[in-house]
């Protein structure tokens, strides 16, 4: 008795309780859609890449290679800052040429988002700064990408007992 009592009180809670509804609107640049838009679209043209990778100065350069685009945009993708908890925490300064969307909260991964639109409203330029800060590591990332162009990766790591560590990633993309 007491069981479906429960079973009664508890379903009768969860009935009366309000649906969470998840929002689709996006109150910042949609950076996840539009890495994914590209990724597919550079995936289905085949794109490839003269490559540049650079650590601590020393570089090796690859020419006309094949990428798994998603991994290669990845950072970019992860940099998303359109989750609901994060709704207020950007502030959005419009430029000129450039739309801004800057962190308020400095313990945010994601500093900043600077995208620049054409006339049709898509994004011909995008950069965006990330920084990780602990007690045992900094690492600030300027990520870097103009559609059909170029993108860049600048990793500026620094770990205690490790010293400094500066990666750099560069492509061209060639058709």
């Amino acid at each position: 008795m007491r069981i479906g009592v429960l079973f009664l009180l508890s379903f009768w809670i969860y009935s009366c309780s309000e649906p969470e509804v998840k929002s689709s609107q996006k109150h910042y640049a949609d950076i996840k859609g539009f890495v994914e838009s590209e990724v597919s679209r550079l995936s289905k043209s085949n794109t490839r890449v003269n490559k540049t990778v650079m650590q601590n100065g020393i570089s090796e350069s690859l020419t006309n290679l094949e990428v798994n685009w998603e991994d290669e945009l990845a950072l970019f993708s992860e940099s998303d800052i359109n989750k609901t908890a994060w709704q207020d925490s950007y502030s959005v300064i419009k430029k000129a040429e450039n739309t801004e969307f800057l962190a308020l909260d400095s313990t945010l991964r994601t500093r900043l988002i600077i995208t620049r639109q054409n006339k049709n409203k898509e994004i011909v330029y995008l950069q965006i700064r990330n920084r990780t800060k602990n007690n045992l590591y900094k690492t600030d990332e300027v990520l870097t990408y103009i559609p059909d162009s170029v993108y860049s990766i600048i990793k500026d790591q620094k770990v205690i007992f490790l010293g400094k560590n500066r990666f750099e990633i560069r492509g061209s993309l060639i058709r």
